[in-house]
């Protein structure tokens, strides 16, 4: 895919209020913005993660971001995993936490969830879209996410500014060089932080352990009917070990 001189963040649209900056960054990259224009916003009104749920975010208190992504070559399978892994370098170089991954889309810290991505796009017209929602300063949540949500400021043993802001130029710093990295380094780097390995889980009909990712991203799974790869779909850990 397109790196190098093509940095991303220019050019930059930025809403005060707006739905999903994933749906005004497809519209964008549906009418030609180039590779590496984002989208940015202090509040969504239909933020969305996988399977359409909503990311709720007090106004300024997250980091919303969509970049469009153009060029796209046989790395492309695996956006999603150098998202994850470039979203923990980011977080880390903002404050003193210690992030981990849970296949597929979520940054996990302490297993309360930091961030969350959503990759869309038509590969066939060569973009994509990658959406992040980050919490930086928020230092409250909603009852139906308190205890499995947090945010920068949270994971910070002593106060300290959190800003968006920063966030963003930290975030685009560690994308744009896990966009243009080596698959396998990518593959690695996700590896360790794989918070899943190891532990028991279930999805739709089917329960096993996790046992890492294949090269292409999928979930490798132990069942009792043999080792199984999820390409797609939402998983939960499951109580014991």
């Amino acid at each position: 895919m397109s790196t190098g001189s093509e940095a991303l963040g220019h050019p930059r649209v930025h809403h005060r209020l707006t739905d999903s900056t994933n749906e005004r960054a497809k519209e964008l990259a549906a009418a030609g913005a180039p590779h590496g224009t984002i989208v940015t916003a202090d509040e969504q009104t239909a933020g969305r993660g996988r399977q359409g749920r909503e990311w709720i975010s007090e106004p300024g208190s997250a980091l919303l971001l969509s970049v469009i992504l153009r060029d796209l070559d046989e790395r492309h399978s695996l956006l999603p995993l150098a998202t994850a892994v470039a979203v923990c370098e980011a977080a880390e170089a903002c404050a003193p936490v210690a992030c981990t991954i849970k296949w597929p889309n979520d940054v996990w810290v302490d297993r309360k969830k930091l961030a969350g991505i959503l990759v869309e796009g038509r590969p066939q017209a060569g973009w994509a879209v990658v959406g992040v929602g980050l919490n930086v300063s928020a230092r409250s949540f909603p009852a139906e996410l308190k205890g499995i949500a947090t945010s920068l400021a949270l994971e910070s043993p002593a106060p300290r500014p959190q800003s968006p802001g920063a966030a963003l130029e930290a975030l685009l710093h560690a994308l744009d060089h896990r966009l243009s990295d080596d698959p396998a380094r990518v593959l690695q780097a996700w590896r360790e932080r794989d918070a899943l390995k190891g532990s028991r889980i279930s999805w739709g009909d089917g329960k096993g352990r996790a046992a890492g990712v294949d090269d292409t991203g999928a979930l490798l799974v132990e069942t009792d009917e043999g080792r199984v790869a999820l390409q797609a779909g939402e998983v939960h850990m499951t109580r014991g070990t």
